[in-house]
């Protein structure tokens, strides 16, 4: 090769369809712009990481003793931006087929295809290698110069407009490694702002091994002579200072790490001021490569100076963020948990913002419920007062996992706690507990749904259970509907809810004393109940089961959609009223006397309102009368009647 061919620039042709995946990477590819800066930062790590490999066995390379860094240096008036590593280089050659090759042969063909088959993006930039050419998104033109590693590689400079074509000429380059300086377009200026970069680089490549250097230029100030006040020279310096952390918390020893730091990251991570209530740190090489550190924050609620607008796990590949709210590595209602996951098995598309499904990624979220799971159990064997303040934060979400996670169902079952009518205010009993302390004869689990622990704890339902010494579970969360839904049974004991009108129990023995309203006079009451009623109950009978209330609705029998009813009313703005059967305790005082006044006073109007009144205070108990307020009308007649004038 001759001296002046030497100097005279190569124009070569892209050996793809060039203006076309440019224009994909420009417009569709990535959905932010910023994305650019961690692609470059990432290269120029692996470039590091691969000299650092080659100087293990090789001394022989340009430049032995140069620290193997990133340097960020922008310019804002020329809106140039320079980025530039100390790593293993490239010669001509290397040049040609990493920048000038962007995909195989078959890239027209497969684009073709996928427009004929409405292939998703996804799909299609998964086939190419074409991290470095997202620089589009934001350069008019791209110059990069590098010098290899090897002593007798000369340096060599790319540059390229981002048309079809590009150039190489040799370049005047001593120090091994590559520079990118990137002429930014009209609208692509904040890049060259120092702030913005940093910005970008604590989001994405905070925990790149190597150090990320950021060029400031400060003005050169001179104290005046003889005690004059001080002036500023014209003149500026450079500085530069690391603007990355390195050290990835998570990809050290769980051995090595201090409960400080473990609470200083997950601050950093999140902006909570409180401290995590736990935090599990997972290292695993088989079956997948992962480096994991997961937090359960202490409250659900953390106010408005949270970090995280969204759920899901930060999720890395080589210290390099992917994904800043994945959401597939954990089953959702696991959604409340914080924190970051390595690995260097991912399967990642070149946009490093889809993780392909494959079976490493089933088996990472596998790995990582299971551990949550096991340490969620551990804690509340170990430490059940810390575990009550998770349960009353977060308890709702594993009732969600219970109802909607068949597979792992059996396994959270554990960890479900609930107040029953055995229970004090602070007090909760898991599943095994109460079949531990269930009746000999008593075949089901029992259970109750309400608006809140004190107004199921007064439900007519109980009389029943309340008269037998039979515990029954106070269900008052909005799901818990959801949840019996799915929940058949625990260890072969079916879960009965208490309203229902087929319940199967051993009728309750009366006191000998204890007056009735007779079958005749029950008949008429049971007619005027109904008439009152309509078609708003299906049905009026007489209870054997209540004891001290003189009234209750149960759901009819095989209604297969009764447990949600309060789920339903909160859910839907037509919402109607589900039909019920009402019974009545022909023993009760209030009942007695209803009756009683039907004989001897029919036209009464406070017969009708006292029906209206027993049917709305059943609605009340069951947490689903559409409108309370229209009882107040109603309640202050009964109080007139019932406080008469002097």
């Amino acid at each position: 090769m001759t001296q002046e061919t030497v100097q005279s620039p190569e124009s070569l042709e892209y050996r793809t369809e060039v203006r076309q995946l440019l224009d994909i990477l420009a417009h569709s590819l990535y959905t932010e712009r910023e994305i650019f800066l961690r692609e470059l930062v990432s290269n120029s790590s692996d470039a590091l990481n691969r000299i650092q490999f080659e100087m293990l066995t090789n001394a022989d390379v340009v430049d032995h003793g140069a620290e193997l860094a990133v340097t960020l240096r922008a310019d804002r008036e020329s809106k140039t931006l320079l980025i530039s590593d100390t790593g293993i280089g490239m010669n001509r050659d290397e040049l040609v087929q990493n920048l000038g090759t962007i995909a195989h042969s078959g890239a027209k063909s497969f684009l073709q295809g996928a427009k004929e088959t409405g292939a998703s993006l996804d799909e299609v930039i998964g086939q190419f290698g074409v991290g470095f050419y997202s620089v589009f998104m934001v350069a008019d033109e791209v110059t990069v110069t590098s010098r290899s590693h090897r002593p007798e590689d000369q340096a060599w400079s790319w540059h390229s407009t981002g048309e079809s074509s590009f150039e190489l000429t040799p370049a005047d380059k001593s120090s091994r490694g590559t520079e990118i300086l990137i002429k930014l377009k009209d609208d692509a200026d904040e890049f060259a702002n120092n702030w913005r970069l940093e910005q970008i680089v604590k989001k994405h490549s905070d925990y790149v091994s190597f150090p990320i250097y950021l060029v400031e230029e400060k003005p050169i100030e001179h104290d005046a002579e003889d005690g004059a006040e001080a002036e500023t020279d014209a003149g500026t310096e450079e500085s530069q200072r690391v603007i990355n952390r390195r050290t990835a918390l998570w990809r050290q020893t769980p051995q090595g790490v201090e409960a400080e730091q473990y609470t200083e990251f997950y601050k950093q991570l999140t902006f909570d001021f409180e401290e995590p209530l736990l935090h599990i740190h997972l290292v695993t090489d088989a079956p997948v490569n992962m480096r994991s550190i997961l937090y359960i924050p202490s409250k659900l609620n953390r106010g408005l100076m949270s970090a995280r607008t969204e759920h899901g796990l930060r999720l890395y590949s080589r210290k390099i963020l992917i994904q800043e709210y994945n959401r597939e590595l954990l089953p959702d209602y696991f959604r409340f948990v914080e924190g970051v996951v390595d690995s260097e098995d991912l399967p990642l598309n070149v946009s490093r913002e889809v993780v392909q499904s494959n079976p490493n990624i089933r088996q990472m979220s596998r790995a990582l419920a299971n551990r949550l799971t096991r340490e969620l159990k551990s804690l509340a064997k170990k430490e059940p007062e810390k575990y009550i303040k998770f349960w009353q934060e977060f308890g709702i979400f594993l009732k969600e996992g219970v109802a909607s996670d068949p597979t792992n169902q059996e396994s959270l079952l554990e960890l479900l706690r609930f107040h029953s009518s055995k229970t004090g205010p602070d007090e909760w009993v898991t599943l095994a507990q109460y079949v531990e302390r269930m009746k000999l004869e008593q075949e089901q689990i029992y259970y109750v749904l309400g608006e809140d622990v004190k107004t199921v704890a007064r439900s007519p339902h109980l009389d029943y259970f309340r008269a037998n010494d039979i515990e029954v579970l106070y269900l008052v969360d909005p799901i818990d509907g959801y949840m019996t839904s799915m929940l058949r049974e625990y260890e072969e004991k079916q879960l009965q809810n208490v309203d229902d009108a087929g319940l199967k129990l051993p009728e309750r023995e009366q006191e000998e004393s204890t007056e009735k309203v007779g079958e005749s006079d029950f008949d008429a009451l049971v007619n005027r109940v109904k008439k009152t009623l309509g078609d708003r109950v299906t049905d009026v009978r007489e209870s054997k089961q209540l004891v001290s209330n003189p009234c209750r609705l149960v759901s009819p029998e095989n209604e297969f959609d009764r447990d949600m009813q309060r789920l339903r009313r909160l859910m839907e703005q037509d919402y109607e009223t589900p039909k019920k059967i009402l019974e009545l305790n022909r023993s009760h005082v209030l009942v007695r006397n209803l009756s009683g006044l039907i004989q001897n006073d029919s036209a009464n109007r406070l017969i009708d309102a006292t029906i209206e009144q027993l049917f709305a205070n059943g609605l009340l108990a069951e947490g689903i009368h559409p409108n309370p307020a229209e009882m107040v009308e109603r309640i202050q007649m009964l109080m007139e009647a019932a406080v008469p004038g002097a």
